[in-house]
């Protein structure tokens, strides 16, 4: 599929992910229409930090992902869909599950439905490497057991075999796209690497995490946006999932150790029992397969965790965007 000119949704645009990617569908020339969550102080996330340039380019639909009215008429005249919008954080998802069967499981329902309806040439549906659970081998590759560790892989295992079941059902054109973890500039504090750079730009010396054990496969945003490019150019991965990872992983405790040497080598890591998941719900190995899209596609990653660490970095060096994060305040 050639992408230029094509009429495209990104859902979740007001994201992390979402906004880089808005970014990475104007360089390839695509009308775009972004979902963005809908809320009275009329803000647009991460979209609200484009230039002036970039935004006259857009077309901003507020809404629900939830509410199937505002899904369809989003979904009015467009050719490519990339469903990004969900609720991620696994912490918030063991006291609120009901938000994410909502969000990520009704609310995929909605999109490709509509996709359906309307006769949709390529829905992409974004999926989580935590579906795997801890690694039972390594590399994890697509045929690797899904395993829901917590609500919030719960909630991605469904979205994921409803969106499967439309393809095998009606045949629409979907592929999954699942990311290994990805970090960088705009993202949350409730991931990792925000936490552990916020609180060292702040002054602190001791970082607060949870456990450091676990390992993960870490991806730069701007490699993950242009595998989702590449994912909907192949018109070879239609009715498949598709990691996209790096092949490689690091513990949580020797990341933070990286951070802590670019910014205070004197800072030292304390474990705050508040930020550990229950035993069995950790993942501990991440640690993914990436053949898959290296076969069936022209990507693969061009950013080493040095480089990406350090942009990371030098994004939240800037005042004026170190300012909205609480260093204070766990992030669940």
């Amino acid at each position: 599929m050639v992408l230029n000119g094509k009429k495209v949704l990104v859902t979740g645009a007001d994201g992390f992910i979402g906004s880089h990617l808005v970014e990475r569908l104007l360089e390839e020339g695509c009308n775009i229409r972004t979902f963005c969550f809908y809320n009275s102080f009329n803000t647009w996330g991460w979209l609200d930090t484009l230039s002036k340039e970039k935004l006259e380019l857009l077309e901003i639909f507020t809404g629900d992902i939830r509410d199937p009215n505002g899904v369809r008429k989003a979904m009015q005249d467009i050719d490519v869909i990339f469903h990004l919008a969900a609720l991620i954080a696994i912490p918030f998802s063991y006291h609120s599950p009901d938000s994410y069967i909502d969000t990520n499981v009704k609310g995929t329902l909605n999109i490709i439905q509509a996709a359906k309806d309307y006769g949709v040439e390529k829905v992409l549906v974004t999926s989580t490497s935590e579906v795997y659970g801890t690694a039972q081998y390594v590399p994890i590759d697509e045929l690797h057991p899904r395993q829901p560790q917590s609500p919030y892989s719960a909630s991605k295992i469904g979205a994921d075999c409803i969106a499967e079941s439309f393809y095998n059902s009606f045949d629409l054109p979907i592929t999954i796209v699942r990311p290994f973890n990805t970090y960088g500039p705009r993202q949350s504090s409730r991931a990792v690497i925000p936490t552990i750079i916020t609180q060292l730009l702040k002054g602190k010396e001791e970082i607060k995490l949870g456990d450091t054990i676990p390992t993960r496969d870490l991806l730069f945003v701007n490699d993950t946006v242009e595998a989702f490019v590449e994912i909907a150019k192949s018109d070879k991965l239609i009715g498949q999932d598709c990691n996209i990872a790096t092949e490689s992983e690091i513990s949580i405790g020797d990341l933070a150790n990286e951070i802590i040497k670019l910014i205070n080598p004197k800072a030292k890591i304390i474990q705050d029992s508040e930020r550990l998941r229950p035993a069995n719900s950790e993942v501990f190995r991440l640690f993914g397969s990436a053949k898959k899209i290296k076969s069936l596609t022209n990507w693969s990653p061009k950013y080493t965790i040095e480089q990406g660490l350090k942009e990371t970095i030098e994004w939240f060096r800037n005042p004026e965007n170190i300012k909205n994060y609480k260093t204070d305040i766990y992030n669940i």
